[in-house]
């Protein structure tokens, strides 16, 4: 036979089509031609490819060949075609049966020896598979990963000899087995150590409870980034569906999968993070910050201090959930469905409305430090909550504050009620959320003069609708009332925290 074909898969991000490697000999002088939109990684694979074949012992056709990677106009990268083609030769040149190859998928990379080596972003690539009904044939290093797709007849190899062995049913390779990593422990960081701050814990837990953006704001040292590391301890943790999509984008990254397993993500980048670096991108477009924190919560401290253009290109993957990343030469669709809390000082000193210390800043610097955040993007924070200096007598008390698990539990029972509806309150849509408040007309008329006063956007009063519910779900109500309403538009008034009463 002179013609095959390989089943293999492409890496686009989390997606991972389907690609053909298809092999052809004929006559002429000796030589390889390869098509189908390869990049240099892929080219080079002719020469690995080729050391591999003579180093394990099997003959090398001189004869003309031509590979094409099909379809021609999908974009490959990497060094994870070059299993595919050493055995499309393999069947090409009648030393491997075209059959053995029917039922099944591979990927790796060769080494000039012909060992295996991993590749990155398998996990994708394995669910894509197991919903195509083959089996996958991986390096040993990825088998761990591609076994977490489930239901996936899993054969892991260490050279290039092993995977021919077993499809010429010498020495067969013995299908991988791996349960899923331990779901990671729900402990931490615990609230009870956070000292007074009733009203900015109050505001994490309605946070926790509907999925809600949260601001906190307030002088240096009053416990703004400890409470922000506390969200983890009282957010469910991930359903297994949920855990796969987190571990799909961190399989992407080349990052460890089984750390955590189960458990929020929590990211934190530093305020010098560029905008590629926090929504993804490049040359080769990778997810970023926002896609890395999918199904937890992306913690931003000192938040003015990131600049205002990187800021900015947050604004639409708060909405959708996700992130589209489009070049010239690439296009990628990256989950962004994360949780956002930031924290910020209200001057560039700190201590603008602090009663024991005096604010140094000019009318101007406070203007230029607070015009870093823009309307459209506090508009998409639900709650926005002062985080004031505690009195001495309180900071040296002993006196604990509420567990984690006690209002974890809390936070679990409305989400019930919410996932009953169909899903958080903070991604519901302004009919399904409008239906589930359910207003009289009174109270409408009174939120509507609210709203003129205050000057707030449609924007901002859905948001106050969405806390508002998440209050009512809280303590077991159906529908908000008027008293729900009056503390979700306490938690809008961002003014006058800044401007220090």
């Amino acid at each position: 036979m002179t013609l095959s074909i390989v089943h293999t898969r492409a890496g686009l991000g989390l997606e991972a089509p389907e690609v053909l490697v298809e092999v052809h000999l004929a006559n002429g002088l000796p030589g390889i031609t390869l098509v189908g939109l390869p990049e240099t990684a892929v080219r080079e694979s002719r020469e690995r490819v080729r050391s591999a074949l003579v180093n394990a012992g099997f003959d090398f056709p001189l004869r003309r060949i031509t590979l094409n990677l099909a379809p021609a106009d999908l974009p490959k990268e990497g060094g994870r075609f070059d299993l595919p083609i050493a055995l499309g030769l393999l069947v090409a040149s009648g030393q491997i049966p075209p059959e053995a190859l029917a039922d099944s998928e591979c990927v790796g990379e060769l080494a000039l020896d012909g060992a295996l080596r991993p590749v990155a972003g398998v996990l994708p690539l394995a669910l894509a598979t197991r919903r195509a009904g083959r089996r996958l044939i991986v390096p040993r290093a990825n088998a761990d990963e591609a076994a977490m797709a489930g239901e996936l007849e899993v054969l892991p190899a260490e050279h290039l000899l092993e995977v021919v062995g077993h499809l010429l049913g010498q020495t067969p390779i013995v299908p991988h087995r791996a349960s899923r990593p331990v779901m990671a422990a729900s402990g931490g960081a615990d609230l009870a150590e956070v000292r007074g701050q009733h009203q900015a814990r109050r505001a994490l837990e309605i946070a926790a409870s509907g999925g809600h953006n949260l601001l906190l704001a307030g002088p240096p040292g009053t416990g703004k980034t400890m409470l922000a590391s506390r969200l983890p301890g009282i957010l469910p943790p991930l359903s297994d569906e949920e855990a796969l999509e987190v571990a799909a984008v961190r399989s992407v990254c080349g990052l460890p999968l089984d750390e955590d397993w189960g458990r929020r993500p929590f990211r934190s980048p530093h305020h010098t993070a560029s905008a590629v670096a926090l929504v993804g991108g490049g040359s080769r477009p990778r997810p970023g910050e926002i896609s890395l924190a999918h199904r937890g919560v992306l913690f931003l401290d000192e938040l003015p201090e990131f600049p205002r253009q990187v800021l900015e290109v947050m604004r639409e993957p708060m909405e959708s959930g996700r992130i589209h990343i489009a070049r010239a030469s690439h296009e990628r669709r990256y989950p962004a469905r994360f949780q956002l809390v930031a924290a910020m000082n209200p001057c560039p000193c700190g201590y603008l409305g602090d009663p024991r210390r005096r604010c140094h800043c000019t009318a101007a610097q406070i203007q230029r430090y607070q015009a870093r955040l823009s309307g459209p993007l506090l508009d998409r924070i639900d709650l926005q909550v002062e985080v004031p200096a505690l009195p001495p007598e309180q900071l040296t008390a002993q006196e604990s504050g509420e567990p984690s698990e006690a209002v974890r539990e809390r936070v679990l029972a409305a989400r019930r009620r919410q996932w009953a509806r169909g899903a958080l309150n903070a991604q519901l849509g302004s009919r399904e959320l409008e239906a589930a408040c359910g207003l009289s007309g009174a109270d409408r008329a009174w939120l509507a003069g609210v709203l003129e006063r205050l000057s707030l956007s449609a924007r901002a009063y859905h948001r106050v609708l969405r806390v508002a519910l998440t209050l009512a779900d809280l303590v077991g109500e159906s529908r908000p009332g008027r008293e729900h309403l009056i503390e979700a538009i306490g938690y809008r008034q961002l003014d006058r925290l800044l401007k220090g009463h």
